[in-house]
């Protein structure tokens, strides 16, 4: 294959410049041209008639039209989008729908994936990861070969109207790729979106064993499965046996950090690079453009406002919030947008930390709310909470307090949830309440439920018990214990449970 990397870098040299520029008075510049455009198209919507709002670039008018807004305040709206009425809260019909889990009121939540948001949002944004990539790489080759993008699928079992599609954003993304894409990419879409990862995965590795892969985009969860069934079915010790121009991960979706070491033990790691972008559902927000990790540059010219809100104020409608061109480094914010998409003012229940302003670099410093998202399966409190209620009540038991967390992958096993719980009164048989608990969960949650599936990127939960009183003594090594004492139920990392535990086996 033709190396097309001088050509794209080319082509793509003059966005690094004007990214790396927006210092100053340029941060607030950009930001007002966004909001001006986004009200004005917004105006013209039923969401834009019933809130009054105006074309405007003044940050305290915009703030003044429009509280800021959860899901559960724009489910009905987003459901008629999907019945395809249109100009709801945004301009003409959408098509296309991230399926995501994670609000209380309802299994799934549905982002709009609009045209103008594919158009000036997450297409340009992977595309200014890569710029960035290439700016810091100059010996990069990455377009001498192709591109492994791992993606979902669409949700086949939901009674849609003809045309409208709901899954992944991944699999939105990859379904309306330009075609000339794929000439630099794989898999086709045919197999890039099989919905069974049972079949998708030996599909997956045909399509790449005997590729020339220089780069790969995805999940750090998903694509380590991917990579070990490579090198088993190679034969080979790691990946630059197999793929040996790979050069660069881009990587998002959850924290790279648990999964680092275990790339490092299937690549040659003088080869392997890694960037990190901040894609969401809602939007393409952030690349990485230092070798050094742990800042993204914010992507301020791609269709995007952004405010940031104090933290503790997440039932707050009326938050106080500042706009880009105000945030302080070293503070950490709660993260509220206003896209092409549709979400205005929307809070995504992100918290972001602000490296430097100048220019605005940030790092994800994780949700709002306690969760786990440690594979991509955003588990949230009200899932376990009823997913437990749902099995006790099957099992006749009864729950004194739990916790749960990550157990992440190893050579033996896939990584899986470990529940601590101490019971008021334990089930007869714990490994069948553990099935139950599972299954409830699935139920309740479609992203638990597909990384589930076949346990292919997931295993079964497991239960630990606790001894009487555990928590109310873990709670008092913290100086917690009293009439507020509060457990975290989910934590996204171990730093909760495994001092439980040892206090547990002592």
């Amino acid at each position: 294959m033709i190396n097309l990397t001088p050509l794209a870098r080319l082509f793509m040299t003059r966005h690094v410049r004007q990214s790396l520029s927006w210092r100053g008075d340029g941060i607030e510049n950009i930001q007002r041209h966004v909001l001006k455009y986004l009200t004005s198209r917004g105006a013209k919507t039923r969401f834009g008639h019933q809130s009054s709002l105006k074309p405007t670039d003044d940050f305290e008018a915009f703030k003044g039209m429009i509280a800021t807004r959860s899901y559960s305040d724009i489910r009905h709206d987003v459901m008629d989008m999907v019945a395809g009425e249109r100009d709801i809260l945004w301009p003409g019909v959408t098509r296309r729908f991230a399926q995501s889990s994670g609000t209380s009121d309802g299994r799934s939540k549905f982002i709009p994936v609009t045209d103008d948001s594919l158009k000036i949002n997450h297409y340009p944004g992977a595309t200014d990861a890569v710029a960035f990539y290439l700016d810091m790489y100059p010996d990069s080759r990455m377009f001498g070969g192709k591109g492994f993008i791992l993606g979902g699928s669409f949700a086949n079992n939901l009674d849609l109207k003809p045309g409208v599609k709901v899954g992944d954003l991944s699999a939105n993304l990859i379904d309306a790729i330009n075609p000339l894409v794929n000439l630099v990419r794989i898999p086709d879409k045919t197999t890039a979106l099989i919905e069974d990862w049972q079949v998708k995965v030996p599909a997956l590795v045909n399509a790449s064993i005997n590729a020339n892969i220089t780069n790969i985009s995805g999940v750090p969860s998903w694509f380590l499965t991917i990579l070990k069934e490579v090198i088993r079915r190679a034969g080979a010790d790691n990946i630059h046996q197999v793929w040996p121009n790979l050069e660069v991960f881009f990587h998002g979706g959850i924290s790279m950090d648990p999964y680092r070491s275990q790339y490092a033990a299937i690549t040659d790691t003088s080869k392997m690079r890694y960037i990190e972008t901040y894609n969401a559902s809602e939007g393409f927000f952030a690349a990485q453009d230092l070798r050094d990790p742990g800042s993204m540059l914010l992507l301020l010219d791609r269709g995007v406002f952004y405010e940031f809100a104090p933290l503790g104020q997440a039932d707050n409608p009326d938050v106080e919030t500042l706009p880009a061109w105000k945030v302080e480094p070293g503070h950490t914010y709660e993260l509220i947008i206003t896209a092409p998409n549709g979400l205005w003012r929307y809070r995504i229940g992100d918290t972001v930390k602000v490296i430097s302003n100048d220019p605005l670099r940030i790092a994800i410093a994780g949700r709002t709310r306690h969760y786990i998202n440690a594979f991509g399966e955003e588990v949230m409190v009200w899932n376990t909470d009823r997913a437990l209620t749902e099995a006790c009540d099957k099992h006749h038991c009864q729950v004194a307090n739990y916790t749960v967390a990550p157990v992440f992958a190893d050579d033996r096993r896939h990584g899986h949830h470990q529940w601590l719980i101490e019971w008021t009164t334990p089930p007869q048989d714990t490994e069948a309440f553990a099935e139950s608990l599972d299954m409830a969960l699935q139920a309740l949650n479609s992203d638990y439920q597909a990384k589930r599936s076949h346990s292919i990127f997931l295993d079964r939960l497991s239960i630990t018990p606790a001894q009487n009183g555990l928590f109310d003594l873990w709670l008092a090594s913290t100086g917690k214990l009293g009439g507020q004492r509060k457990v975290p139920r989910l934590a996204n990392d171990r730093r909760f449970i495994d001092p439980m535990l040892s206090m547990n086996n002592q």
